[in-house]
């Protein structure tokens, strides 16, 4: 049975709706940041660049790193948006946009956020890197698919419990990031552990200006958290929401993080361009190696 129209939604020249883009136009290989402004500092290291395009705050650039083929694309910030970039790089690939069916021969991703985060461990210092082994959502998008069979609960229930988490909140989701990727990525550089990913950047990270917020120990019990040596070592906006998506659709995906804030002492980078430079530079090193 085809794909509804109000379903998977083309614009007039056949591009996806809102990424604006062909299946011709991507790689098999995917940079995601947050920043539109970030694209061009990942493609500025490039050989060349072959396409690249943009619709509000999606911009994509697809070309050549040491004879890689690399796209990058810009998702702008929270989970909601992560929604749209992971179910139309997925139909891009695994959708005949002119039967509208989905493929016999799926294909798969490789999926890697660059991003910035603040660390919740006081023994992971600003201008550092991590890599991300699990993804916390507790924002509630995942809960909108069925997530049973790539969950893991036994982490889920000692979070809500060490936490005492409101029932009235999104039940918390772990979901684990790719094995393949991570192990890409990991070298005496980078620190790991899990990612937290709220679904706002204030009150759902803990943090106060004029509005009171309904748990003002979150972070505290967050830093405090232990699953068999599992601890949470940053908060950010996206990797739950990746991992999960990823991992339903079949895809590979990790979250690369440039710390440039320690939420528990209470530091800020100086120099927080030059942190996400050298973590730029790390990651498209290792891709090639």
């Amino acid at each position: 049975m085809s794909i509804k129209e109000s379903e998977l939604i083309l614009n007039p020249d056949g591009s996806i709706y809102h990424l604006n883009l062909k299946p011709q136009n991507i790689s098999n290989t995917i940079i995601l940041v947050g920043d539109q402004d970030r694209v061009e500092k990942v493609t500025s290291h490039f050989d060349s660049i072959e396409f690249e395009t943009q619709k509000r705050e999606f911009k994509t650039q697809t070309g050549l790193y040491k004879g890689k083929r690399i796209t990058v694309i810009s998702t702008g910030i929270g989970p909601d948006n992560i929604d749209i970039v992971l179910n139309e790089l997925d139909a891009l690939v695994n959708i005949d946009f002119k039967t509208r069916q989905i493929k016999d021969k799926l294909t798969s991703l490789d999926i890697i956020r660059i991003g910035t985060s603040g660390a919740l461990q006081d023994h992971i210092p600003v201008d550092s890197f991590i890599v991300s082994t699990h993804g916390l959502d507790i924002n509630g998008m995942l809960h909108s698919y069925k997530i049973d069979a790539i969950r893991n609960t036994d982490i889920e229930e000692a979070f809500v419990q060490q936490t005492n988490w409101h029932p009235n909140k999104a039940y918390p989701i772990v979901i684990k990031g790719s094995l393949k990727l991570e192990k890409t990525f990991e070298s005496e550089k980078v620190h790991k552990g899990l990612t937290a990913t709220a679904g706002g950047f204030y009150g759902p990270q803990g943090r106060v200006l004029r509005l009171a917020i309904q748990d003002e120990e979150l972070n505290s019990k967050m830093d405090n958290f232990n699953f068999n040596g599992v601890k949470i070592a940053n908060f950010e906006m996206e990797t739950s929401a990746i991992f999960g998506l990823a991992k339903l659709m079949g895809h590979e995906a990790i979250s690369l993080n440039a710390v440039i804030a320690n939420r528990v002492l209470g530091t800020f980078s100086k120099n927080p361009g030059t942190v996400i430079k050298n973590l730029i530079i790390y990651t498209l090193n290792k891709i090639t190696q």
